[in-house]
């Protein structure tokens, strides 16, 4: 299974970091609109992610929910019929909630920077450190922290759970507030 160290973080001042961001980043910035179906799972996530060209991803991960840098254990297949597969998985499992976003992507050395305006619930900051195989976590971890000062990131900013479980706890985009315990109610 793929590795990465992330976070995910909400955001201020989307623009201000985007020119930050811009301005460290060896490629990017890629716009993309994402349509990500989670179904209910017994161990880990599992979702869909539809892209408006008609292609899509089922991934499936596991990671803790915990404020800070946390490992992430993933596996990615290509589907070309995002739609069907949706309707066989709700089926078979069960959708858990729907998330709709807005993602730019930057890529610094081994972290993928995603800047995510997530419909319901405004913007965040996600980082990913992606890990080579038989790689140590502690190195990302450390690199995560450096990327977290370097953009002004506050731990009461930071999320423990994920865009879906947010929605799924009923939390309005005005209840999403700096110093509000987020992730104290995932």
């Amino acid at each position: 299974m793929a590795r990465n160290v992330e976070i995910k973080a909400l955001v201020a001042d989307a623009a201000a970091l985007r020119v930050k961001v811009a301005g460290l980043a060896d490629r990017g910035a890629v716009e993309v609109d994402q349509d990500d179906t989670f179904f209910n799972c017994a161990s880990g996530r599992l979702k869909l992610r539809a892209f408006p060209d008609g292609t899509g991803q089922l991934i499936y991960y596991q990671r803790a929910n915990q404020q800070g840098p946390k490992e992430s254990f993933y596996e990615l297949s290509p589907t070309h019929a995002p739609d069907a597969l949706r309707a066989t998985l709700t089926l078979a499992y069960g959708q858990a909630g729907r998330v709709r976003k807005h993602r730019t992507l930057f890529e610094i050395d081994k972290t993928r920077v995603h800047l995510d305006e997530v419909e319901g619930l405004g913007h965040f900051l996600e980082l990913e450190v992606v890990l080579a195989d038989g790689e140590s976590a502690n190195k990302a971890v450390l690199a995560a922290h450096q990327w977290m000062k370097r953009f002004e990131i506050n731990p009461d900013q930071l999320i423990e759970g994920s865009y879906v479980e947010l929605l799924s706890h009923s939390i309005s985009k005005s209840s999403v507030q700096f110093g509000a315990p987020i992730s104290r109610m995932i």
